[in-house]
């Protein structure tokens, strides 16, 4: 339907983006999801977007590849004409610990580099034709609180969320007033990203977090994807800010 808004949600077939997804779709748009390898949750996430009145257009891509972007966004083109909203929130990390400079090598530290920052850089640019088609733009960076303040992330993940707070800064000055860029940097956040980090610990040092926060909770995919709704819907006066998603905890701590 021409009235429709779209959306491009790269990183969408779990956590975040998944969240992000389906908030979008209650919201009223059709969405495109990006994924890189995982085409069952890809699959499911569409899935569940559709039974809430979206049209979906599943995207395999390694949003780092300028290529692949680029056929990406056409294929958005073709399907949707314009984009209303891109949610910038593919990432990748790593496992070894920040304190271990030896263990990281050189291909993981850029590989990192290449999904979390040139990723945001080579999807924003391929999509700017789309979003300047449709009348109020906007852009939303997955960003990170380790980007704002130190935290136990390994190294390159850290240093990376930092370079997307930057990047959105700068995004945003250079192409206001047309598009609005903001970002959202969630603390600790349940799930399978944060297990993985964590291990055996992830229970205990889960509750520990809950316990140290203002809102006595951790933060979930929906929390951070309602933040990025409301980032793209409305705050029509708002761009170029990061809001932190973590109950509080930075602030009191």
């Amino acid at each position: 339907m021409a009235d429709r808004k779209s959306a491009l949600v790269t990183g969408a077939s779990n956590g975040i983006g998944c969240a992000a997804t389906l908030a979008l779709a209650r919201a009223g748009y059709d969405v495109a999801i990006n994924y890189r390898s995982s085409d069952a949750a890809a699959r499911s996430v569409a899935a569940e977007a559709e039974r809430l009145g979206a049209r979906t257009l599943l995207c395999r891509c390694d949003v780092a590849d300028d290529a692949g972007v680029r056929a990406m966004l056409r294929a958005v083109e073709r399907e949707f004409a314009k984009l209303d909203a891109l949610i910038n929130n593919a990432g990748t990390t790593s496992k070894v610990p920040p304190r271990d400079l030896d263990a990281l090598s050189v291909e993981e530290w850029d590989r990192i580099f290449a999904v979390n920052v040139r990723g945001v850089f080579l999807v924003t640019r391929a999509a700017l034709p789309l979003l300047r088609k449709a009348p109020a733009p906007a852009i939303v960076n997955t960003a990170s609180i380790v980007g704002l303040r130190p935290g136990p992330q390994p190294l390159p993940y850290a240093a990376s969320k930092a370079a997307v707070v930057n990047l959105t800064k700068t995004l945003a000055l250079n192409l206001g007033p047309e598009i609005r860029v903001n970002a959202v940097a969630p603390g600790w956040m349940e799930g399978d990203w944060m297990k993985r980090m964590l291990g055996d610990r992830y229970e205990d040092l889960m509750a520990r977090r809950a316990r140290l926060t203002p809102l006595k909770r951790v933060a979930t995919a929906d929390d951070v994807a309602e933040t990025m709704l409301s980032l793209v819907e409305g705050n029509r006066f708002v761009t170029g800010e990061i809001v932190v998603i973590d109950g509080g905890f930075s602030s009191s701590n």
